[in-house]
Order: structure tokens, then C-alpha cells, then sequence
């Protein structure tokens, strides 16, 4: 059970890969600074199980990359009934702003020096590939409401690493070659994608940007549409039948959690198409969650890719 203050206890912790030894060693990895503020993902949509562990699975990727990450998870969706169990965004940022002015007043208490402290006391993260303006204005609601002095950050596309998980997601289904040096053949091989995002044109058009990516690891068409839009994705299938791919699948430009349940496949099934998994927990969204932290706060986390061509 997760709680305001992090995962509950007995739950599997991603830990820190050991220092290789050796003239090639890897440099010693960022240690997150002392008092930095709290990474706080936001997750859209209906808390459960899945999400949770989905969450959770995020912020042990991001904990390997940055040890001493201070990281919680707020659900937008929550309700009070099951606040105990999916704390609420707002909770979680009222209850973070608590716990520092508490150490502050401690520290105090205790004869030690403890200026207030500066900057702010978290940076709120969404779990999303791209922009959707109205999850964005409630997840910024909340921020507001929490009366937490909390940074927002952009959402994690476009970028090269959400291709690259496009990419292997598509793989997986075997709708992709994973691999085109080896030069062996996929019957299944889709010779057409839709990116199938959420947020209106705004998100097409961003997924567009990492539809180029994708396009050029394939070198097949690849092209976005808008499942919150009706028929927008049968639609972009007729357009890529009409230029000649006859194999199309759909390769979803989403984490998981923001998309109802049931509106992928019924539009996938409408379009005649097949379909990948969504994004999920691809270690690619967890390093991309930390490089929008470490950006906000102006350490260096840069993700780096691991291409799968």
C-alpha cells in the first residue's frame, strides 16, 4: 500500500548499480543534492493495482539514476475513499511542505541554526508522453489547491527515447524488426504506424515530432492521430492505405494511465489495425521523469538511450 511519504514497505527497491572497478569504469553516478526538494509524479487517471505498480516501477528507475532521490506519487484521480491507499496529488504535496517546515522547527527546537529554506519543496513531474491541456490545467489545480510551493515541469515528449520505446513496444507485438543489421524478416511486420496519442492537435502534433524518429528507425510511414478525437484513427488509416501500406498497427504515444480503458482497442479494432502495448513502465519514461527533475533544479541526470538498431 502506497502512502503519502512513498511505497509501503516490503515492496522491491530498484537499488543503485555497484561502482564497476577497472580503467573503464563508469563515473561515479549523481548523488541527488542534500535537502533537495521532493520528485512528486503525477499520475492521471484511474488509480488501481496496475497504475500503482506501474507508478512505483517509475520511481525505482528514476531512484537508480539519482541515489538519495527523495520521490512520492500523487494520484490525480483519487477520491477520497481511497486516499489512504492512491494519496491524493494535493495530499502529497501538502503533506512534503509539512515535513520541511517541521525539520526547519525541529532543527530549531534542538539549538541548531536552520534557515528557511529556499526554493521550492517539490517538483511535480506528469506521468505523460505529451501535452493534454486539460489534465495539465487540473494537474496544475492541484498544485494550487495543495498551497505547496511546487514546480511544474513539461510533460516527457518529444524525445528520442520515447522512439526508441515505440520502438520496442512494436517489437514485442512482432509488428516491428527489432534489429535491422541482422537482416532477418518479421511476417508480421507493419509496413504503416499510427501514433495514437491524447490531448487534442496539440499532442498530434507533438507526436509527430517523435513520429520522425520512429520513421527513420523503421523506414516505414509513420503518422499521429488522436484517440480522444472519434474516428481520427480510422481516418489516418484510410489516408495510409490510400498511400499504398497495406500492414498498418497502431503504436500507442501513451504511458498507460491517462487513456480509458477499452478507447485503445475499440479504436485499433474500428481502424482494422493491430495494435502494441502503451508505453508503461519502459525504463526510458523513468529516466526521462528525472531529467525533467534534474532540470528544474540544474543538476546534471541526462538520459542516455540505448537504441535498439
Amino acid at each position: 500500500m502506497s502512502t503519502p511519504t512513498g511505497p509501503a514497505s516490503g515492496l522491491p527497491v530498484r537499488m543503485p548499480r555497484p561502482r564497476q572497478s577497472g580503467r573503464h569504469r563508469r563515473p561515479e553516478p549523481v548523488v541527488a543534492p542534500e535537502g533537495a526538494p521532493a520528485l512528486v509524479l503525477a499520475v492521471p487517471g484511474t488509480p488501481g493495482p496496475a497504475v500503482r505498480s506501474l507508478a512505483e516501477e517509475v520511481i525505482s528507475i528514476a531512484r537508480s539514476e539519482l541515489p538519495g532521490l527523495h520521490a512520492r506519487i500523487g494520484y490525480l484521480d483519487s477520491n477520497e475513499a481511497e486516499s489512504a491507499e492512491y494519496p491524493t496529488l494535493d495530499a502529497v504535496l501538502a503533506h512534503t511542505a509539512a515535513e520541511r517546515t517541521a525539520r526547519v522547527e525541529q532543527a530549531r527546537a534542538a539549538g541548531r541554526e536552520a534557515a528557511e529554506p529556499e526554493g521550492p519543496v517539490a517538483v511535480v513531474v506528469p506521468l505523460l508522453a505529451g501535452p493534454d491541456s486539460a489534465l495539465i490545467r487540473r494537474i496544475r489545480q492541484a498544485v494550487m489547491d495543495s498551497r505547496a510551493a511546487a514546480e511544474l515541469t513539461d510533460v516527457l515528449g518529444p524525445h528520442p527515447l520515447l522512439a526508441e520505446g515505440l520502438h520496442v513496444r512494436l517489437s514485442e507485438a512482432g509488428l516491428a524488426r527489432a534489429d535491422r543489421a541482422r537482416l532477418f524478416t518479421v511476417a508480421t511486420a507493419a509496413d504503416g504506424i499510427i501514433l495514437a496519442t491524447v490531448g487534442g492537435e496539440e499532442a498530434v502534433q507533438a507526436a509527430g515530432i517523435t513520429g520522425m524518429l520512429l520513421a527513420a528507425r523503421l523506414a516505414v510511414p509513420v503518422m499521429a492521430a488522436a484517440l480522444d478525437q472519434e474516428g481520427a484513427i480510422a481516418a489516418m488509416a484510410a489516408q495510409l492505405r490510400g498511400s499504398g501500406s497495406a500492414q498498418l498497427a497502431v503504436a500507442p504515444y501513451l504511458i498507460g494511465p491517462e487513456v480509458a480503458d477499452g478507447l485503445l482497442d475499440a479504436a485499433a479494432k474500428e481502424a482494422e489495425c493491430s495494435v502494441a502495448e502503451a508505453l508503461g513502465a519502459y525504463p526510458a519514461i523513468g529516466k526521462l521523469v528525472l531529467s525533467k527533475y534534474a532540470a528544474a533544479l540544474g543538476i546534471s541526470a541526462q538520459p542516455q538511450g540505448s537504441p535498439v538498431h
